[in-house]
């Protein structure tokens, strides 16, 4: 559908990281079932409430079409779920912060997925409302993730890439999402799994997902 007036358009956002251009504004980057994956132009000041655009936050926004640019403005900016939970607990932190970059590295600007908006946003609040056993949950994700994005993964597509780690792969692959996450693995293991995984959803992208937070997460996660 062409946006081809100023009229300001509804949209929930899923923020995945910013860059700061300027004293007073920034570039969101952002998923959303409207627009699939791009970045929106925003003005911040001193009253912009810290929490309202950290990694995966979801908010409610207005979007002003341009048609002389690319780079459309975001504004009226308000948060659509606390994610208490999320904010709080530093392992979920560092499982936010990896699972941001993720997605800011795997899925393409200016890509549209079908469901994948959808999908991200009920993983974001069944992880936020989790009370335990949610060490494994990155695991779950990047595993899920590539079926969203079109290339769900078997045991046998994984061996390639799986080397020392297979037997935890084979688990996770072969286990039910809410006993997937109570398989017991250590810190070394996960980052093994995660590592296979990024190495996995990178052939598929065609381009390296290099994830910095990894390291930071495997060492919280023991």
């Amino acid at each position: 559908m062409p946006y081809n007036t100023m009229e300001a358009l509804s949209a929930q956002l899923i923020i995945l990281a910013t860059t700061k251009v300027g004293e007073k504004s920034l570039v969101a980057h952002t998923l959303s079932s409207d627009f699939g994956r791009r970045s929106f132009l925003l003005s911040v000041g001193r009253s912009t409430p810290s929490g309202l655009l950290q990694p995966l936050s979801i908010v409610d926004a207005e979007i002003v079409p341009n048609p002389r640019s690319e780079l459309w403005r975001a504004h009226a900016l308000s948060t659509s779920f606390p994610l208490t939970s999320l904010r709080t607990e530093a392992g979920k932190s560092a499982i936010v912060m990896f699972l941001s970059e993720v997605l800011f590295r795997a899925v393409r600007e200016g890509t549209y997925e079908e469901g994948l908006y959808e999908w991200c946003r009920a993983s974001i609040l069944t992880l936020d409302s989790l009370e335990g056993d949610w060490a494994n949950f990155h695991l779950v994700f990047l595993l899920e993730l590539a079926a969203a994005m079109g290339f769900a993964a078997t045991l046998a597509d994984l061996a390639p890439f799986s080397e020392g780690c297979l037997a935890q792969m084979k688990a996770l692959v072969q286990t039910p999402r809410a006993e997937a996450l109570l398989l017991p693995m250590n810190g070394r293991e996960r980052s093994a799994v995660a590592s296979a995984l990024l190495d996995y959803l990178s052939f598929h992208t065609e381009s390296r997902i290099n994830v910095r937070s990894l390291k930071v997460l495997g060492e919280i996660l023991r």
